[in-house]
């Protein structure tokens, strides 16, 4: 059975467990977890993560504060160009002892110290520590937190003009460029115009 010092994103926190008021700072770096975005963004499989936080002890569990920072791979979407930056993404996470965790599952807040870092929303960023309380495994933090930070539409800058939707050049390395294009119905009336001086020559 794995235990939970094993996990490759847990942090010791034993020190400050049922110890209101105490805090541990995180300083630390993480293989990316599987799973952050696809082929167009995303966060490589084992890429490095770093995290750096601190974890406050209230009475019903550990308050994670951090700043993760993580490259990101990407396309942009108008350009097609490849993208590559550090991502970075502030959260906060609860992660409560089992007791409390049990009267949250049942709907009963245990004290007034949940709902003001949980608040009402069932919806919150709230992790389990192991059972015995000594390690916090932030895998499924990471990921979470980097999923839901990627855009939906990267840009390699703001102001990107994209390609030539005709002939697919880069519109910012020659921001000049333009096709000569003639309106069809313009092109038919002067193919008319052409034939009616043709036969009045003709007829002359």
């Amino acid at each position: 059975m794995a235990r939970p010092e094993d996990s490759a994103w847990a942090v010791s926190v034993a020190q400050v467990t049922s110890r209101p008021g105490q805090s541990k700072t995180v300083d630390v770096v993480f293989p990316a977890p599987s799973g952050i975005g696809d082929e167009v963004i995303g966060v490589k499989e084992g890429a490095d993560v770093s995290v750096h936080g601190s974890f406050d002890s209230i009475v019903d569990g550990l308050v994670l504060t951090a700043r993760i920072e993580a490259p990101v791979a990407a396309e942009c979407t108008r350009c097609l160009k490849p993208i590559k930056r550090d991502w970075g993404v502030d959260v906060v996470a609860f992660f409560p002892y089992e007791e409390s965790a049990k009267a949250r599952s049942h709907g009963k807040p245990k004290n007034e110290d949940v709902e003001i870092v949980a608040g009402e929303d069932e919806s919150e960023d709230v992790y389990p520590l192991s059972r015995d309380g000594a390690f916090a495994d932030l895998e499924a933090l990471l990921r979470d937190t980097l999923v839901e930070a990627l855009p939906l539409q990267p840009l390699c800058r703001e102001d990107c003009r994209g390609l030539c939707s005709q002939c697919g050049v880069d519109l910012n390395e020659h921001p000049d460029h333009h096709h000569d294009v003639t309106d069809l119905r313009f092109a038919a009336l002067a193919g008319l115009k052409a034939q009616l001086e043709a036969e009045e020559h003709g007829d002359k």
